[in-house]
């Protein structure tokens, strides 16, 4: 005790000089001052901590609120407006899926249609469109599309149509097929006896319950403004869950091999850090991060770390098996891997619509559930978003499982890696494109330092293929299915893009046209409020049912019709 002597002397000295300095400062005031002063600036530091702690950080607000302003100025914002009349004009004049509309359905028929009429009219719909994915010329989005199987699933469907998992003591059945599809999809990415799940509607909706489970997991360690710490290549989908659970997206850069900075993880990391995010692999360039070197980081400061396998985790699965033995484990099996989320309608072969979110324990998933015990109408509890959802998913899910088997998915894995080897290779023998990082899946992006590389998508698009199309950086993506595994599709692809490429070499100054033009233009503009402005104009074409004025139609496409 008599050490600390000095110090508290020490430290009585300067509390001394401290309040004789406030005194000395205060003297004169009446008491009512004092009092009006004290709430002031007890207000004031209310205030500014509201305003600089926000989900949204402070720079990001005041960038938004300049060009708020900017937009308003009488000739400034004149221009701009225009700019963006044109913009919206190319946008909903290249939307190919309005441009030979004629009528609509707006009101129920008088009398209703026989099924012949209504399977006729279904067939007119289902023939509408350019693109033919049963030629393999689409990349990802039909991962399938076998005949058997197809059939399979319409049986199944058919046989649960009507049911529900929200009552699960009238389709007793159907939530065994469920509960199922999780234990198998749990053994598969190697969970032990606690790892646990649930069946989503897709991958957004597994990784949108995996950071609403953590944001309320970190409400209850008395973190009040919980953050992700997220790859700038990681899905869209956190950005949205960011959003919609108020949390605060921290977004991690890449290496130059594309894939995420784990130093830059670590140093992002705070006492408001709610998760650490990887993907295996990432939508954009299929480069697999660095999940056993994050998961060291999540196990030292004790955060769940999620593994997005949402594209790719029904293949990475098998690439063992298969003969591609991945270079880093990416499952349970790394310590610090809380939940990983994989879609079943992608690389699993089932139909749209059905996806999982495991958790290597129960305690993480109990975060998951809402439950509303006080309702009228009884105690309403449910697993994911949605209350009702469609049992024939569900079952067709487990069916596709089943019929494969491991032994199938191994066989289609084999086919896809192996072609994916196949175009990577040949892609790297061309001098005018180069592919990003060192993909290990199935998707291959492709760039150029010497051409606009959204002319590539556009010449591509003229001979009937359908690409990605990516930003920041500039790139086209394909991601391989068991379509392109087909004979002859993979060089009829190689043989595009070389005879693309050639033309493109004949005059590279030409002006880039259609979505490429209007891609290009969305990366050059400061203000992202436009770009919203503009993808906006895109998501209202979705529900028009007004018939096209005009008969002009701009895909940037030379020769495409």
């Amino acid at each position: 005790m008599d050490a600390i002597i000095p110090y508290k002397e020490i430290l009585q000295m300067y509390w001394e000089k401290v309040t004789s300095f406030v005194n000395a400062r205060c003297d004169g005031l009446e008491p009512w001052q004092l009092i009006g002063l004290t709430f002031s600036s007890t207000l004031a530091s209310v205030w500014l901590h509201g305003f600089l702690c926000q989900p949204e950080s402070l720079t990001s607000r005041t960038k938004k609120q300049f060009f708020k302003l900017l937009r308003k100025m009488p000739f400034v914002g004149a221009i701009i407006q225009k700019k963006i009349d044109e913009a919206l004009h190319d946008v909903t004049s290249s939307l190919s899926f309005l441009k030979d509309e004629k009528e609509y359905i707006k009101a129920l028929p008088e009398q209703g249609m026989s099924q012949p009429e209504v399977l006729q009219k279904m067939k007119e719909y289902s023939s509408k469109g350019d693109v033919r994915w049963q030629d393999g010329k689409v990349s990802g989005t039909v991962y399938s599309g076998e005949e058997k199987l197809t059939h399979l699933l319409v049986k199944v469907y058919e046989e649960f149509a009507w049911s529900n998992p929200l009552h699960p003591d009238i389709f007793p059945g159907l939530r065994k097929m469920e509960a199922e599809v999780v234990r198998i999809a749990c053994t598969l990415f190697h969970g032990g006896p606690n790892s646990c799940g649930a069946m989503t509607s897709g991958g957004t909706e597994s990784i949108l319950m995996a950071c609403k489970a953590y944001r309320d997991l970190a409400y209850e360690r008395g973190i009040k403004q919980p953050e992700m710490l997220v790859p700038v290549s990681a899905h869209a989908a956190f950005d949205k869950a960011a959003h919609y659970f108020g949390m605060k997206l921290i977004q991690i850069p890449l290496t130059k091999a594309m894939e995420v900075d784990v130093q830059a993880m670590r140093r992002a990391i705070s006492r408001n850090t709610a998760m650490l995010v990887c993907s295996a692999p990432q939508f954009p360039h299929g480069i697999m991060d660095p999940i056993e070197e994050v998961a060291e980081l999540a196990v030292k400061y004790k955060i769940p770390f999620h593994v997005d396998a949402c594209l790719g985790g029904f293949l990475i699965a098998f690439m063992d098996k298969a003969g591609f033995p991945l270079k880093r484990p990416f499952d349970f099996r790394v310590e610090g891997v809380t939940s990983i989320s994989a879609d079943t309608h992608k690389y699993g072969y089932a139909p749209k619509g059905s996806s999982v979110v495991l958790y290597s324990d129960k305690e993480y998933r109990k975060y998951q559930f809402f439950i509303a015990p006080d309702w009228q109408g009884g105690i309403y509890a449910s697993p994911s978003v949605a209350g009702s959802r469609p049992g024939g998913i569900i079952a067709a899910c487990w069916a596709t499982l089943l019929h494969i088997g491991e032994s199938g998915y191994v066989e289609a894995t084999k086919r896809i890696i192996k072609t994916a080897r196949f175009l990577e290779s040949e892609l790297r023998k061309i001098d005018s494109i180069f592919i990003f990082g060192k993909p290990e899946v199935s998707v291959l992006s492709i760039g150029s330092d010497t051409f606009d590389i959204y002319r590539l998508s556009n010449f591509l698009a003229a001979k009937g293929w359908n690409l990605n199309v990516l930003q920041f950086p500039p790139s086209i993506h394909l991601c391989i299915t068991q379509l392109h595994t087909k004979p002859g599709v993979a060089e009829q692809f190689l043989k595009d893009v070389r005879d693309s490429i050639q033309d493109i070499m004949k005059d590279l100054n030409a002006k880039t046209t259609g979505m490429g033009a209007i891609y290009g233009m969305a990366q050059s503009v400061p203000d992202r409020s436009l770009v919203e402005e503009i993808s906006q104009a895109y998501l209202d074409g979705l529900y028009s049912t007004d018939v096209p004025s005009s008969e002009k139609h701009m895909n940037g496409s030379p020769g495409h019709h």
